[in-house]
């Protein structure tokens, strides 16, 4: 598989098969990873992988906790401008669409969001965080970390689902793994798998903003 064809067939996964990830795999890609860019060469990100008991055994504490106030921190700032709150409100019409969730059916779309606690049934996860002395420009580098590692995931044949929602858990999770809530804010949880071809959540189309709505090109 080719960049570009890593790039096209990504998407957040939502609905995972019970074939489990190997060690070695994800070292493999995760090893990789490493040579994803970072300004100044900080590589300010750090992670815990978890797949068998020890995930069960989070989303068990996760299952029986209510979500933390406040949040770990908060990513809907965008929702006050209206083209981006289009764009939510746009994909979410296709996803539970897709799913044949009504826009009125409260209960079936909680069951669906608080799915984010078993990471869609993913078998393997992984939660980044960083030392809370790192700004904005060390997130931006823990994205490019993660999208690396998103694509090299493609590259074995394997899908992921970012999930900032796990935010809302943040200092469960970190008791859980030994990390310290003082010190680290966690960022998000990467669920990790093997894709449900069946599942219509993993097949709606995603809509994009046009390139020249994006981008200037000046002097060509």
């Amino acid at each position: 598989m080719n960049v570009s064809e890593a790039v096209a067939s990504r998407r957040s996964i939502r609905a995972y098969t019970e074939e489990p990830v190997s060690l070695d795999t994800l070292r493999r890609v995760l090893d990789k990873a490493r040579m994803a860019p970072s300004g100044c060469n900080f590589q300010p990100w750090q992670a815990t992988v978890l797949t068998g008991e020890p995930l069960k055994a989070l989303q068990t504490k996760m299952l029986a906790s209510e979500p933390q106030d406040p949040v770990e921190y908060s990513w809907d700032a965008p929702n006050q401008s209206p083209p981006h709150l289009a764009r939510l409100q746009t994909l979410g019409a296709s996803m539970y669409g897709a799913m044949g969730i009504a826009r009125a059916d409260a209960e079936a779309r909680k069951k669906f969001s608080d799915a984010n606690i078993v990471s869609f049934g993913a078998p393997a996860l992984l939660v980044c965080y960083l030392e809370r002395f790192h700004e904005a420009p060390q997130w931006s580098d823990m994205g490019m970390w993660l999208q690396t590692i998103m694509l090299l995931l493609r590259e074995e044949g394997l899908d992921s689902c970012p999930q900032e929602w796990m935010a809302m858990f943040a200092r469960v999770i970190k008791d859980h793994i030994g990390v310290s809530d003082e010190s680290h804010i966690l960022f998000c949880g990467l669920a990790i798998g093997h894709r449900d071809e069946q599942a219509s959540v993993n097949t709606f189309e995603r809509e994009r903003v046009a390139l020249d709505d994006q981008v200037r090109f000046l002097g060509f």
